[in-house]
């Protein structure tokens, strides 16, 4: 740690100490509750997460807690704007979590939390439950002792997991009624243990399902083969045309709006704490690496743009030989935008590429079942700035500007709708099993990322 904390933190983390089994048996209840938003027999438990939320944010002392009903699950809102000439920040969070499939792989039960070592495991402990409680506590620990040092606005969703769409409807249209000057999202991780991280670019994602027909019905290969168009080769066919085994998009103009990354850029990332070695053997557990070989890993993963196939579907996969031609098959694809490239464009430029690989015989329907534009947050912004600086109190090496391969769409829409700064600051950590069994949380970040959180706070209302 690179100084003594002040004593106004100093107070608050002794708050935060002499709650410690009752924040932890909190996030316990939270975790216990099965909220999987994607799935219909769940909606129960979905909504009694909301409520659980909705009450945890009354007891850390905000106003006007509510659930906002729409089409889908409910938001969480809440607010206090007793600080008047201070910035007003609003935080941001997810309730919902992912199916915990496949059941059995799970050492202990995904709803039941278990503390083994400094890592508790439950499904939605690190995405986003957990997290979201972070500053949840840290709001509770400053009300504690007296006002809250800058103004708060809550917006929670019970959708994230599950491509929903009442947070963006909510938004097009209230918007204006959410003014703030920061918005703080815990929903990241920290690029390394005690590598304190805050994450200044996403990228974005467009997401496609490919149906391709041929004949009406399944047709004997013996009787057929060899005349019948068949949907499985017609896939393996497009899939191939619109990438290359060398990790090259083979889509005309795909490339076009993508943008160079800076020398100082990739001396920054090759100054952090990344062993290849170790990511090939524990994090995937290869040999060797895919992709666009010209560019380093953490390159392709941050700041280069993908197209990976999710999954192919159709003919026969049972036990045993059916000589068959399948009528029909599916191929799920998305690819991962960087800054500049419009998700509008590039669905339309692979429209053209489907269209010029399909064989002949073959009818296709191409759905988008998603799609958001990345999302980059200036490093120099005087709030970016300060989080840096409050986080490298915190922990033991300083705090650095890391990018993320993944999506979170609503900090595009954040960024869009109020033209405010997205603080994304991760307390997970890389192996914590994000959307896979044995789902983890780094116990120890939990606790100080409270009292971070809290000292950003008190400094922002300075």
């Amino acid at each position: 740690m690179s100084a003594p904390l002040p004593e106004s933190i100093t107070v608050v983390k002794r708050y935060v100490e002499s709650q410690r089994a009752q924040t932890l048996e909190q996030l316990h209840e939270l975790l216990r509750i099965p909220s999987i938003s994607a799935q219909p027999e769940h909606s129960q438990h979905v909504w009694l997460a909301a409520e659980w939320l909705r009450q945890a944010l009354e007891r850390a002392g905000l106003h006007n807690s509510k659930l906002v009903e729409g089409e889908g699950h409910p938001l969480v809102t809440a607010e206090w704007l007793q600080a008047p000439g201070k910035p007003t920040v609003l935080f941001y969070g997810h309730y919902d979590v992912q199916p915990p499939d496949p059941l059995e792989e799970w050492l202990s039960p995904p709803f039941e939390p278990t503390q083994r070592g400094d890592n508790l495991y439950a499904r939605g402990v690190a995405d986003d439950k957990g997290l979201m409680l972070i500053w949840v506590k840290a709001l509770e620990a400053l009300a504690a002792q007296g006002d809250l040092p800058v103004n708060v606005r809550v917006l929670c969703e019970g959708e994230e997991e599950s491509d929903g769409q009442h947070l963006k409807q909510w938004l097009q249209a209230h918007a204006t009624d959410i003014p703030a000057d920061a918005v703080i999202i815990c929903d990241t991780e920290m690029f390394a243990p005690e590598w304190p991280s805050i994450t200044v670019g996403l990228r974005g994602i467009l997401y496609l399902e490919l149906l391709l027909e041929g004949a009406k019905t399944d047709l004997h290969s013996g009787s057929y083969g060899g005349v019948a168009p068949n949907p499985l080769q017609a896939a393996s066919e497009i899939i191939t045309a619109l990438k290359g085994s060398d990790g090259h998009i083979r889509v005309p103009g795909f490339y076009d709006s993508v943008e160079e990354v800076t020398k100082s850029q990739r001396d920054h990332w090759a100054a952090l704490p990344f062993d290849e070695n170790r990511f090939l053997e524990e994090d995937l557990g290869v040999t060797a690496t895919s992709g666009e070989a010209e560019f380093g890993i953490l390159e392709r993963i941050w700041a280069r743009p993908t197209l990976e196939i999710h999954g192919i579907a159709g003919g026969y996969t049972g036990e045993g030989a059916k000589t068959v031609i399948p009528a029909r098959a599916t191929v799920k694809l998305s690819c991962r935008l960087v800054p500049y490239q419009d998700p509008a464009k590039i669905e339309q430029l692979l429209r053209q590429a489907i269209d010029a690989a399909m064989p002949a015989g073959i009818r296709s329907t191409l759905k988008v079942l998603g799609a958001s534009p990345a999302s980059v947050v200036d490093a120099e912004h005087p709030f970016v700035k300060l989080a840096s600086e409050t986080l490298s109190s915190h922990f033991e090496n300083p705090a650095t500007a890391i990018r993320c391969g993944g999506s979170i769409p609503v900090v595009g829409e954040f960024t869009e709708r109020l033209g405010t700064p997205c603080l994304l600051l991760g307390f997970g950590l890389p192996d914590d099993n994000l959307h896979a069994p044995n789902e983890k949380l780094y116990m120890p970040n939990f606790w100080r990322g409270i009292v971070a959180v809290a000292d950003l706070l008190l400094r922002m209302g300075k």
